[in-house]
């Protein structure tokens, strides 16, 4: 959940509007996970990272593999015969004697209040008309999800691609105050805004030939392998410590992607 919240903040951050495929009513979960899961969607949606959203109740198809291996999941099939090929849920007996159907309005109504940006103060229990348990998510864990970045895991096959505006570049004198190595500065030109990023010549000169090659319209794609034969070609060294360094943190923030 933690990667959902950072994920869906990233799509949202980039105009990308996220619809939650939401699923209650699986085979052994218990009113407690119900009510959990609810908890999340409710900081999703307070948090700003989801803007649409849709309840569907669990349904067993014939050729799932819980349709075909019920007794695995805690549930058994009563569906003596199947029906035509899109006629296929199967009616089943869920091991936990849970009846699901008496949570259907509640999530629905709950959830269209979320969307309409309303009712995020009120307590789970005002949406269900019979007594439910408390939530055991914390009220800040979606928050606290999106304060903690996921560390970069180096994959030399992931590939590199540049989805951000042209960048140009131009020489400076030097770095900054404390350091006088030439520099090159790259600017980022967007329709918000101009953010430039302070380089040593060498490295900075490297990125603005690589870019290009990377961008998304490019027939092939770079992987951290190659970029990294390509980075120690030109002599430059210790490209990972580049990588998660504060400059190149602003590149990521504006379209530089590992997939």
């Amino acid at each position: 959940m933690a990667q959902v919240a950072r994920v869906t903040r990233n799509f949202t951050e980039q105009g990308i509007m996220v619809h939650a495929y939401l699923m209650y009513a699986f085979p052994t979960q218990t009113v407690q996970e119900t009510v959990d899961s609810l908890e999340m969607v409710r900081q999703l949606f307070e948090a700003g990272v989801i803007q649409s959203g849709f309840w569907h109740q669990f349904a067993m198809t014939a050729h799932s593999p819980v349709g075909l291996k019920p007794q695995q999941f805690g549930v058994k099939s009563t569906t003596t015969a199947l029906g035509s090929f899109a006629n296929n849920d199967l009616e089943f007996i869920d091991a936990t004697g849970i009846d699901h159907n008496r949570f259907s309005f509640g999530l629905k109504k709950s959830l269209l209040n979320f969307m309409h940006g309303i009712g995020f103060e009120f307590p789970l229990q005002e949406w269900f008309e019979f007594p439910i348990p408390k939530t055991s998510i914390p009220a800040d864990y979606i928050q606290q999800s999106l304060s903690q970045e996921e560390p970069f895991n180096w994959r030399p096959k992931a590939k590199v691609i540049w989805l951000g505006h042209p960048v140009s570049g131009r020489p400076i004198p030097r770095l900054s105050k404390k350091d006088d190595r030439k520099g090159l500065e790259l600017a980022i030109h967007d329709l918000h805004e101009s953010v430039a990023i302070k380089l040593p010549k060498d490295l900075g000169k490297w990125l603005l030939d690589l870019l290009p090659r990377i961008s998304a319209n490019q027939q092939e794609c770079l992987t951290l392998g190659d970029i990294t034969s390509l980075y120690q070609a030109a002599g430059l060294s210790d490209l990972e410590l580049i990588w998660d360094g504060r400059e190149m943190k602003k590149l990521r923030e504006r379209g530089l992607v590992v997939v």
